[in-house]
């Protein structure tokens, strides 16, 4: 019998244990301050894509936040293999969550504090978004990144993001893309942002705050290797608006073709070729690493 979300099993600080019954302390600094990072993947067939990347983003992660974690990289990466391998999921997507743990001394941080683990999987539900397209808006906002926070930190302290999402959902969208006023376009609530443009591939550079996604990070490589023109540059909200085609990208929904920004058309109001090319070769790199 297939696994469900309700009777998943989870792993929790060194223990596996069902769903249900897996609980943290309303003193954990990741529930009180969102003090902590984590990792979002997607896995085929039992086998977790580009795993070693996400576990490497990670540990890169731990010292620009004066954190560490009583495990090594490969016990890490075996433990998330190991809570999907026990959850009878055929594609899953499984959540790393990592916290600084439980103390009592406010915002000072006590280096002797065990940090909080907890990994757990999900059924991966197939999306006709990929078929028909969506809609983004574009969110102003100053707020993008804090001034002095390291642009690649997946921090559990998503405020910012849960209300950009928001406020793009109450404009009928399924993302909101954050343009900041200096930066211009930087990337989504949830995802990173691709325009097309006269056969040339285009999205913000890594100077315009974002966070590198994993599936960013693909979708450049397969660019790359068809020769695909590529621009890693500022956008700014008109050539968003003006592109041939566009598209977002993260690694629970992968690419997803965008066919209208808030009341402007894009393209043909069909997802683009350049956009089903690309993420058909995505496909192939996903199934080729089982």
């Amino acid at each position: 019998m297939k696994t469900t979300m309700r009777d998943s099993i989870v792993y929790l600080n060194g223990l596996f244990t069902p769903l249900e019954k897996a609980h943290i302390s309303i003193m954990d600094r990741g529930f009180c301050y969102g003090d902590g990072l984590f990792e979002t993947m997607r896995a085929c067939n039992g086998t977790i894509f580009r795993l070693d990347q996400h576990i490497d983003r990670l540990f890169k992660s731990l010292p620009l936040i004066f954190l560490d974690i009583p495990m090594t990289h490969n016990e890490v990466k075996h433990t998330v293999q190991e809570t999907l391998n026990r959850n009878d999921f055929d594609n899953a997507i499984i959540r790393l969550t990592l916290t600084r743990g439980v103390n009592r001394t406010g915002f000072q941080i006590d280096p002797d504090t065990a940090p909080t683990l907890v990994i757990h999987a999900r059924p991966h539900i197939p999306n006709i978004v990929h078929q028909k397209g969506v809609q983004i808006s574009l969110i102003n906002t100053a707020a993008s990144r804090l001034p002095g926070l390291n642009k690649n930190l997946k921090s559990c302290n998503f405020l910012l993001n849960i209300l950009v999402q928001e406020l793009s959902r109450q404009k009928g969208s399924m993302e909101g893309i954050i343009v900041d006023p200096d930066l211009g376009v930087t990337e989504g609530a949830t995802s990173n942002i691709f325009i097309v443009k006269n056969g040339v591939l285009k999205t913000p550079s890594m100077d315009n705050l974002i966070l590198e996604g994993i599936t960013r990070q693909v979708v450049l490589e397969i660019a790359q290797t068809h020769d695909i023109p590529i621009e890693q540059c500022s956008l700014t909200a008109e050539e968003v608006l003006t592109a041939d085609e566009v598209f977002i990208t993260n690694s629970g929904i992968d690419i997803v073709p965008v066919i209208q920004v808030d009341e402007i058309i894009i393209g043909t109001h069909q997802p683009g070729d350049l956009t089903c090319f690309l993420r058909n070769k995505f496909l192939k790199c996903v199934e080729a690493s089982h």
